[in-house]
């Protein structure tokens, strides 16, 4: 959606579109021709997919297209004349006209539209803002009105689009209809709660609502409060009806939008008859076919759009999608094999093709129809490939072989005049065609070429293709991949239907110049001019490649492949030439250049290695092109004899390539002057620092990468050690076979050991003396049980405990860079085999140290353990989960089978349960050093759910019922219960639930239940744990259960027969319980709130009392302040009401505000709580202020002061860089990462002139 965002436009004539693709040497590259299908793209200017999907519609509709372009000059005025003072030019349709135009006729992948941006007033950051495509439908048929005021084509918007709504409300005591019209231009339907666009229709226009109950409606003519009805009919339908879908919803309980993506059917022919006033029309004046599809891919807050299209005049050329192509290749190798049983025929003949094809078939004919896929199937190639460029369309091809060719079948089979099929198998049946027909071939009449219009055979009906406009991109789609928007985050947004009856006249079809106007077709024609013509020049400047000549006397072979003779001059001749020439025109260009060449002259490919300069293939054919011979920008060739350089012959291909190889030697030091005198090349020269033996090392080349490479697998840079016989000093060299060790200098080979008694990663309770440092003589082939052995000497550490050693209960652990031990390592292999480098410290910790066939994992009980406290053990790899788990129980004192095992996630939290307890730990891929967490409680099984049970005690119930709790067996500490009361104490001045109250959680245990089972399945289950025996809850209606977010208290479930799937629940998820003193059955749009009513003259509260307000019918303000004047028995203009914010300790006013209204129907829109600003929710506080008695209207407390004082001083700390106080709430506080700021929403307007 935001591809080609800095691209800039061409001004003169069509704006042209760049491909952005590879960079033009001579200039500007020109925009690519068009596609396959024939049809123009819109490009993208960042964020204008929305825009480009609206004008395809528009310029495919073609009622739309003509009706704008019979508006002339005269009515229009001239862009010419836009800047000159006085005159009024309509700048927006002559754009769009333009637009239009180019699109039509311009040659070239996709127009721009930056033109017409420009005339609606947009800047630079309009075209990368994202919007809504229904809104600017409407805001673009509001600028053409408004642009054609005063032109004949001021009511052509109308006339297409405008329909109108009657609205009839019918008293149902008095039978009197009220009843008023509502215009609109495209309708918006619900997807909410429907599961197709009939239903949807069916919901508005069918089914009446009823007012009744407290939801009365006065009767003009009753004068009183009675029960009516409403509805609403279509009463005028539009020649293009435009359904909108709203897919985007708010979710009051989370606060947040989102889109609803689920299933949503709609038809391609529809019939508006049930849903109008009047319906005693024809059945075409109700019939409705769909045209477009706006379809929105990715979320509410941003995507891209692209648009289906059907084709209605035919102006793009169908092809089969590519996915079908692909299968049909599949049969390649069946048809190979048919072709070989059958006679030679000419491939290139269509006659020959044809003919061959209708004389294999049983009955003599073939379906016209089916007579392009076995074209397909006999050559391999389509007809429009193969022949149509001579031929012409196949339909025109057999009626112009009509002495070869006959029709039969009432035109819909074609058989051959010289044999004719007989009367019986003339006319088979749809079985007996399916039997004679090839078995390898499925009759797919989408995959033939279409017949002409004055073709007399029968034709798919006519505009049925359809075609993916996504921005520059044009592919062909079929009509069955509609289907696939129905449903999902890539799904239908908008729909565009028209009437059957509107019928386009034959001059139209497959003829985009139709009505466009005269000086626009000669502008589009001189725009095509230019750009061909651009084309060609940059095609001729892009074609030029730069070519590295190397001349043979300028090079010698040495080192297995070929060196610059002098390094002051460069070997290469840069040469420019077009890659289109032949390797002739390159030879007699070169020998032009080289005066003084004598004999032969072979051009070889060549390349730079790092051994020298290598060569490859000889470019023999003088007649191809550089261009086919490989031969590309920057290639370097060759020129030589072919057979010879400087006398010596030279190895060409890839299996000769040169590999550098590091050649090693040993030596000693009273013979490095005599060595350096017998090297022909330079070397580097390395010893060491004792003055003992070392080694030389040079870079040699060696022809062979076959042999080198392959069989050897030696690399450019690797090492090669070079024994001598008088040179070999087993000091310095260990051979054991064929491999050779290089002995590490005697200063090098150490290891440093560490003794920490007590383990750990260094408390500051060790002392000093304690923790000693010994080094350790050491080498590779050395294992590291001597290494704790000599370090334990050394140390002089033992314990005379049995006659043991020390070292028995002592092993080596590696340190990380962070300073934390590493698993030991096995004391049976070398320091080479484990991976321990010399000159390192090692640290001798209390343990046991693993076997080679043994993993050292850490494990802890419950938690996730914290660095340093957890426990060790080493367990076998081939060992199950189940026996790891009972051999942790065990070393923990531990018993019983209600244990599991995780693994730690990404973050190092508890993760997801290993579920496979017989499986060995080396096929579950635990790796050593990995912790385990030994989990109370049995696997759940698949599809169940493991949910905390928290009980919610309120101290303003004083019924000891609720005060019984048991805490023996809930699987939970007091100090767990504490620690989450404190914590809040500590961190909160508000209360750690839902503000207002001063409610205590308490852990009651945990539930396993399946995800299908209902709420009151839940409840039901929870009131059998232990720890709720005592609470009295007659049946599950007396009880509340609220989802916890962060220790907070963040909805209510609602429904009892919805299963926990529906509700959302998950795995881990915290529930907190609330016996209730009378049942309880919350509806969808029930809002249980905490209000409190203010004390006269104080700045406190009474208590919080809770209140379930209903608001399904009615959210305003008005509607809560009767609810809540009806519980205290109060007026209600007398109460003011405010929302408690805690996370701020501030108060938001609830007064009846004022929201933009319609100046057309000059009626302000529903005020609702429930959305912006307020979101009022579940446990959400509201005060009440009583101002017939209480005249401060000022809501907050001192609480809320000091709350506000506290957060000045965070963001204060915060500001200096200090470290900031903890946050309100309760319980661990997850990492706060940086929060993805959205784009803010910008209106979308477009600027009009006046033109009244």
């Amino acid at each position: 959606m935001f591809g080609n965002l800095f691209e800039e436009e061409e001004k003169e004539g069509f704006s042209s579109t760049s491909s952005g693709g590879r960079v033009a040497k001579g200039g500007d590259e020109p925009p690519p021709p068009r596609g396959r299908s024939t049809l123009c793209g819109i490009k993208n200017q960042g964020g204008t997919c929305y825009l480009n999907s609206l004008l395809q519609t528009l310029l495919f509709t073609p009622e739309f297209r003509g009706e704008l372009f019979s508006l002339g000059a005269d009515e229009l005025g001239c862009l010419e004349d836009k800047d000159k003072p006085g005159a009024k030019v309509r700048v927006i349709p002559l754009e769009l006209q333009r637009l239009f135009a180019s699109l039509l006729l311009a040659d070239q992948q996709s127009a721009s539209t930056a033109d017409l941006t420009d005339s609606f007033g947009w800047n630079s950051s309009e075209g990368t803002n994202q919007h809504d495509v229904q809104e600017l439908n409407r805001i673009l048929f509001c600028a053409l009105e408004h642009s054609l005021v005063g032109t004949t084509g001021s009511t052509f918007i109308h006339q297409l689009y405008h329909g109108t709504i009657v609205n009839s409300i019918a008293c149902k005591e008095c039978g009197n209809v009220s009843q008023r019209q509502e215009d609109f231009l495209d309708l918006t339907v619900c997807v909410c709660g429907v599961s197709s666009l009939e239903e949807a229709l069916w919901d508005m226009f069918v089914e009446e609502e009823l007012f009744e109950g407290n939801n009365l409606y006065r009767c003009g003519q009753c004068d009183r409060l009675v029960t009516a009805a409403k509805s609403a009919k279509l009463k005028k339908l539009p020649p293009f009806m435009t359904m909108s879908l709203l897919r985007f919803s708010f979710d009051y309980a989370k606060c947040e939008r989102y889109k609803e993506t689920g299933r949503y059917v709609f038809p391609l022919n529809i019939n508006l008859r049930p849903f109008c006033e009047e319906t005693d029309g024809e059945d075409s004046d109700y019939s409705y076919e769909l045209f477009s599809v706006i379809i929105h891919k990715g979320g509410c807050y941003g995507g891209h759009y692209h648009v289906y299209i059907r084709d209605i005049d035919q102006l793009g050329q169908w092809e089969p999608p590519e996915e079908e192509c692909k299968i049909k290749t599949q049969k390649k190798v069946k048809d190979e094999v048919k072709q070989m049983c059958e006679p030679k025929l000419q491939e290139d003949d269509p006659l020959s093709v044809i003919s061959a094809i209708i004389t294999q078939e049983p009955s003599k004919s073939v379906l016209l129809d089916q007579l392009g896929q076995k074209i397909m199937d006999k050559i391999s190639s389509s007809w429009s490939k193969k022949f149509r460029k001579h031929y012409g369309p196949i339909g025109k091809f057999l009626q112009s072989h009509n002495d070869v060719f006959m029709l039969v079948s009432n035109g819909t089979r074609v058989a051959l005049k010289a044999n004719p099929p007989s009367p019986v198998t003339e006319t088979p049946s749809p079985a007996e065609q399916t039997t004679d027909s090839d078995p390898s071939t499925p009759a797919d009449p989408g995959a033939v070429e279409e017949p002409e219009p004055d073709q007399p055979e029968p034709e798919q009906k006519q505009g049925s293709h359809w075609f993916d406009l996504n921005d520059s991109a044009v592919t062909s789609i079929r009509e069955s991949d509609i289907e696939k928007q129905f449903q999902g985050k890539e799904s239908a947004y908008m729909l565009f239907y028209r009437k059957t009856q509107l019928q386009r006249p034959s001059e139209a079809l497959k003829n985009p110049e139709y009505k466009v106007p005269l000086n626009l077709i000669k502008m589009a024609q001189e725009e095509n001019i230019r750009v061909q013509k651009m084309r060609e020049e940059f095609e001729a400047s892009n074609n030029t490649v730069e070519l590295h000549l190397h001349l043979a006397p300028s090079y010698r072979l040495g080192n297995g492949a070929l060196q610059p003779s002098s390094k002051e001059q460069s070997a290469s001749t840069p040469l420019s030439f077009d890659r289109r020439k032949t390797v002739g025109d390159l030879r007699l260009a070169i020998y032009q250049m080289q005066e003084l060449w004598e004999g032969d002259m072979a051009l070889t490919v060549a390349r730079s290695l790092p051994a020298g300069l290598h060569l490859y293939t000889t470019l023999i054919d003088d007649g191809v092109s550089l261009y086919s011979a490989g031969i590309c920008t920057n290639s370097d060739l060759f020129v030589w004899n072919g057979r010879e350089v400087c006398g010596a012959a030279v190895l060409t291909g890839a299996e000769w390539e040169p590999v550098l190889l590091n050649v090693v030697r040993p030596f000693l030091e009273d013979c490095v002057q005599e060595k350096a005198d017998e090297m022909e090349c330079e070397e580097g020269r390395e010893s060491f620092e004792n003055g003992g033996p070392g080694l030389k090392r040079e870079a040699r080349g060696f022809a062979g990468a076959a042999t080198l490479g392959e069989e050897l697998s030696l690399k450019d840079g690797d090492a090669l050690l070079v024994l001598e016989p008088q040179s070999f000093d087993s000091s310095v060299f260990t051979r054991n076979g064929d491999v050779v060790t290089v002995t590490t200098p005697s200063d090098c080979r150490w290891l440093q050991v560490e003794f920490r008694p007590h383990g750990g990663g260094g408390e500051e309770g060790d002392k000093e003396e304690e923790r000693r440092k010994i080094k350790v003589p050491a080498s590779g082939n050395m294992l590291l049980c001597e290494v704790k052995q000599r370090a334990i000497e050394e140390l002089q550490i033992e314990e005379r405990t049995s006659g043991k050693m020390l070292g028995a209960q002592h092993c080596l652990r590696q340190v990380d860079c962070t300073g934390k031990l590493l698993p030991p390592v096995c004391e049976e292999l070398s320091v080479r085999d484990a991976g321990v480098r010399l000159m390192t410290t090692l640290t001798l910790c209390p343990g046991n140290a693993p076997k080679a066939s043994q993993l050292f994992l850490h494990f802890s009980v419950g938690t996730a353990p914290s660095a340093g406290f957890e426990k060790d053990i080493l367990v076998e790899k081939s060992c199950t989960v189940k026996e790891c788990l009972k051999a942790m129980l065990d070393d923990v004192g531990l018993d019983g089978t209600c244990w599991h095992l995780r693994r730690l996630d990404w973050c190092e939290e508890v993760g997801e349960p290993i579920m496979d307890e017989d499986a060995p730990l080396s096929e579950l891929k635990i790796n050593n050093g990995e912790t385990l967490i030994v989990t109370e409680g049995q696997l759940p099984p698949k599809g169940f759910l493991k949910l905390s049970v928290w009980l919610y005690l309120d101290p303003r119930n004083n019924s000891s019922d609720f005060t019984g709790f048991n805490h023996t067996d809930n699987g939970h500490t007091e100090e767990q219960m504490l620690e989450l009361l404190t914590a809040s104490e500590m961190h909160s001045p508000s209360p750690p639930l839902c503000a207002g109250n001063t409610a205590e959680l308490r852990s009651a245990g945990q539930v396993e239940i399946s995800d299908e089972a209902t709420l009151e399945d839940l409840k039901t289950q929870v009131l059998t744990l232990p720890a709720l025996q005592d609470v009295c809850v007659p049946i599950t209606a007396f009880m509340r259960v609220w989802q916890l977010e962060c220790q907070r208290l963040a909805r209510i479930l609602r429904g009892q027969q919805l299963t926990l799937k529906k509700l959302k629940l998950t795995s881990g998820v915290d529930l907190c319980v609330q016996p209730l003193l009378q049942e309880e059955d919350l509806g969808p749009k029930d809002v249980m709130l905490n209000v409190k009513m203010g004390v006269p003259g104080e700045r406190c509260f009474y208590p919080t009392e809770e209140l379930v307000w209903d608001a399904a019918r009615d959210s305003s303000p008005r509607s809560l302040r009767t609810c809540l004047a009806a519980h205290y028995g109060l007026s209600p203009d007398s109460l003011l009401l405010a929302k408690h914010q805690p996370d701020k300790h501030t108060w938001e006013e609830m007064s009846t505000w004022n929201q933009q209204a319609s100046k057309k129907k000059k009626k302000r829109k529903a005020e609702s709580l429930l959305g912006a600003p307020f979101h009022l929710k579940d446990g959400d506080t509201v005060g009440i202020k009583n101002l017939l008695i209480d005249n401060n209207r000022n809501f907050l407390t001192l609480e809320d002061e000091r709350g506000q004082q506290r957060l000045r001083e965070q963001a204060e700390q915060h500001r200096k860089g200090g470290p900031a106080a903890d946050s309100d709430g309760v319980g661990p506080q997850k990492k706060a990462g940086p929060n993805k700021s959205r784009k803010p929403e910008v209106a979308l307007s477009i600027n009009v002139g006046v033109f009244r």
